[in-house]
């Protein structure tokens, strides 16, 4: 029985870090259709940076994969932008930054 609840527990620590970050540790998200080239979201760089989930689910973005279409010309308070406004401290300053061919 102590077995069972041990591996219980190790498994609900694994889920509870797994949903910790935007995306899963050693793992992206990839919005690839984009004319200027795919960006890549990886969540370990927003955990780095003190953001937490709750910080953008479910009020930024929906929880599920395929909800978001992010569209240009890009504007502040609409997705990603909500944030990256490219004012002092919430970076995002060129095309380039995010879009990579």
């Amino acid at each position: 029985m102590r077995k069972v609840a041990a591996l219980l527990t190790i498994l609900a620590l694994f889920a509870f870090v797994g949903t910790a970050l935007a995306v899963a540790p050693g793992k992206t998200l990839e919005f690839p259709d984009g004319a200027m080239g795919k960006v890549t979201f990886d969540g370990k760089v927003h955990a780095d940076a003190g953001k937490k989930c709750m910080d953008c689910h479910p009020k930024i973005f929906q929880m599920k994969h395929g909800t978001i279409k992010i569209t240009a010309p890009h504007e502040n308070g609409v997705a990603c932008f909500t944030c990256h406004t490219g004012e002092e401290g919430q970076p995002t300053k060129t095309c380039t930054d995010c879009h990579k061919k």
